[in-house]
């Protein structure tokens, strides 16, 4: 009869060898317990934390966009995302937060709102998207770039900018467009969105537009929330309240634009086989919640308070999810893009513009 092999107690085990989701084969250790989830989010929240506090006390003081402000902070805190450590806190704030900070947004929109603005200004809002969408395609086209970076270009100029490029990236996916693609877009859009928030007003000015006029310029063209109703009120208090009812109609549209880009996307999958409409319709839940909102606060009166409070709350969220993207993104890819990398998000902008100013001047 044999012996039976002496049993090796778990400390004087060899190690396992694993692999990990991209085929790397690594040494790992077969005793010690997992930690805590909570253990292992913390060091990436804590970070992106922060430098999102850094780049909202720069935006506060140097009065730069505070999205921007944390994108440039965030690309050069990039080498934190190289510890281990901050991997799972990292991608939980740029998945988590992002999500909330949509479903957020649902509080400042309502349907009356929408109806205000009257049948000929919506119309005209729908045609300066429509051509943004389209010069964004153009424009990746042009630059030897797929579907999905031409809708994700669009898409965050023709609705809200970063906040909705960060949704569209939700649909789009990693698989079609790169991270860093999707921050280089981030940045370009809120450049632009500075710039226009500074130049358009002088331009309403020159051009000696009513407070109507100049709100829809401003409200139609400039992409982020905040810029763009500032913008209509740095030409006047009516004009930003006329620029508010434009922007915040854009910001409505959010969801249908998901839905729409999620069809042309989805309308193969993987191996090249037609996929069903009506599952390529299926919404993520975080703009389902955001929907959901709009709708609740278009038939329940909420108190301003509660409205400030959930902005505040969702431009905090979003600031964390733009940061924690920007560590996880590595700058030398960026510089491989190339200068045509930027080619849908200026066109998508230039003809924003061009088209808004042409209903600003002859229609409005």
């Amino acid at each position: 009869m044999q012996d039976k092999p002496a049993q090796t107690d778990a400390k004087d085990a060899a190690p396992l060898w694993a692999g990990d989701l991209f085929g790397e084969t690594h040494l790992a250790p077969t005793a010690p317990a997992p930690p805590a989830k909570w253990r292992q989010l913390m060091p990436g929240i804590a970070i992106s934390a922060i430098v999102s506090a850094a780049g909202a006390w720069f935006s506060d003081h140097y009065g730069m966009p505070i999205i921007l402000m944390g994108l440039i902070l965030g690309l050069a805190m990039q080498f934190v995302s190289a510890d281990p450590r901050t991997a799972a806190g990292l991608e939980f704030v740029g998945r988590s937060c992002l999500r909330w900070g949509i479903v957020l947004l649902g509080f400042q929109v309502t349907l009356s709102e929408i109806g205000a603005l009257g049948m000929g200004p919506f119309a005209a809002l729908l045609v300066v998207m429509a051509a943004a969408i389209v010069a964004a395609l153009v424009g990746a086209r042009f630059a030897r770039q797929g579907l999905a970076i031409g809708i994700l270009a669009g898409g965050a100029t023709a609705i809200c900018g970063a906040s909705a490029a960060l949704a569209l990236y939700g649909v789009v996916g990693r698989e079609r467009v790169s991270q860093a693609q999707f921050t280089l877009t981030l940045v370009v859009v809120s450049v632009a969105s500075a710039l226009a928030m500074t130049i358009y007003p002088e331009l309403a000015r020159l051009a000696h537009f009513d407070a109507r006029q100049a709100g829809f310029l401003t409200g139609a063209a400039i992409h982020d929330v905040a810029q763009s109703i500032g913008g209509g009120y740095a030409v006047s208090n009516a004009a930003g309240a006329a620029a508010t009812v434009v922007k915040l109609t854009r910001v409505a549209l959010l969801g249908p634009l998901v839905a729409l880009a999620a069809v042309a996307i989805e309308r193969f999958d993987a191996r090249g086989q037609s996929v069903s409409p009506w599952k390529a319709l299926a919404l993520p839940p975080f703009i389902l919640a955001f929907l959901a909102l709009v709708v609740a606060h278009s038939l329940i009166a909420v108190p301003v308070v509660i409205a400030a409070n959930a902005l505040l709350l969702s431009k905090g969220l979003l600031l964390l999810a733009v940061t924690a993207t920007a560590m996880r993104t590595r700058t030398d890819l960026i510089l491989q893009l190339g200068w045509t990398s930027v080619l849908p998000v200026l066109a998508a902008t230039a003809t924003s513009f061009v088209v808004a100013f042409g209903f600003a001047w002859w229609v409005i």
